[in-house]
């Protein structure tokens, strides 16, 4: 028990150098680049300093198997240049029986991942798209997903326009059950119209089986108008903004991503991207277990074996094949070419069964 405890402190104690480096290095990478891309706003050091903090999270929750794999490498060399290693073996342990701690603390770690890291990397990332967007456009997202439906939100000279809508077309150009509710510059409420459908055009939306209000008239229902003749909308929307207003699956908590999933598809849009996210997720432990045993293939050897720097890089090389594979998977699982089970799931079953193989080469002949 003793032991185990030692080898667990070992590992993690490791794991957390190396994460730290990554995160002081990006961290001021990301300052440097905020800094230049946001100086024309007069953010200063500070201002890019908080959106390097609500930025750096996310790509440290995208390398985090990286980490891991460059966590365990340094680990076992370190306790291999030691001898540690050779003690244990002496102990009676075999190569195998060792790694069990080093394996149970990874899939821990995956899992205090996407139970608790993966919800603070949501939060970041909203917050750093809001207060980039206020930076470059002024505005935020014009885009939510609810319960309720989907909002649309779109800004004109004379007010801004809020859009709600039942459903919609998987690209959001096309919307049912829609309601335009116009603000004028005050903030006040001037016009509803409700339409059967809308359709995005260039510069406007096309609404069809209309009922108009004027709002700031004493009795808006005396005055409203019923047309069965198409009209036009002034939008400022086009695709591209309304897609990107989506952001990233890793926006979306973990705990927060079935309901999101099932608003998606009551909204009409595909939720192909998410449904994958989610799997990759519920992954993530084992790709994790994946990333110590391919470092522990390479390098839980003794130094006096020679070759250190190759399996070194051996490892490093399996490591980002790995991930370039998991990439690679979600790309095609994204695009349907592939099930979403087999995009999320076959990256990491298939390291472990490779660093296995290895293992069992090494340990058993």
């Amino acid at each position: 028990m003793t032991l185990n405890i030692y080898i667990a402190r070992r590992f993690m104690g490791t794991v957390g150098r190396v994460f730290m480096i990554f995160f002081a290095i990006l961290l001021l990478i990301d300052t440097i680049e905020q800094l230049r891309r946001f100086s024309d706003k007069g953010i200063g050091l500070t201002g890019a300093g908080r959106l390097a903090l609500l930025n750096v999270p996310e790509t440290l929750y995208r390398i985090l198997p990286l980490i891991l794999i460059m966590g365990a490498i340094a680990n076992f060399l370190g306790l291999a240049r030691s001898s540690e290693l050779v003690v244990v073996r002496a102990a009676g342990r075999s190569g195998l029986q060792f790694l069990l701690t080093p394996l149970v603390v990874a899939v821990a770690i995956g899992l205090l991942t996407i139970a608790f890291f993966n919800p603070l990397v949501a939060a970041t990332s909203k917050r750093y798209d809001v207060e980039r967007a206020a930076l470059s456009q002024g505005g935020g997202s014009v885009l939510s997903i609810t319960d309720t439906g989907l909002w649309l939100r779109q800004g004109a000279a004379d007010g801004q326009t809020v859009i709600q809508a039942a459903r919609s077309s998987p690209d959001g150009t096309e919307l049912f059950d829609v309601t335009f509710l116009g603000f004028d510059r005050a903030g006040l409420p001037s016009t509803r119209i409700e339409a059967k459908t809308a359709r995005l055009t260039d510069g406007a939306w096309t609404l069809e089986d209309t009922k108009s209000w004027r709002l700031q008239d004493p009795n808006p229902e005396l005055t409203a108008v019923t047309s069965a003749s198409p009209i036009m909308v002034a939008s400022d929307l086009t695709v591209e903004r309304i897609r990107d207003s989506f952001g990233t699956p890793s926006a979306i908590a973990f705990w927060d991503l079935p309901d999101y999933i099932a608003d998606l598809d009551a909204a009409g849009f595909s939720a192909q991207a998410y449904r994958l996210w989610y799997q990759m997720e519920l992954a993530q432990p084992l790709l994790m277990a994946a990333m110590v045993l391919v470092a522990a293939g390479f390098t839980m050897r003794h130094v006096r074996f020679g070759g250190t720097g190759k399996m070194v890089l051996y490892a490093m090389l399996a490591g980002f094949g790995i991930f370039f594979l998991r990439n690679f998977a979600q790309a095609l699982g994204n695009t349907g070419q592939i099930p979403i089970v087999l995009a999320a799931w076959s990256p990491p079953v298939a390291a472990v069964l490779m660093a296995l193989g290895l293992l069992l080469h090494l340990e058993e002949g």
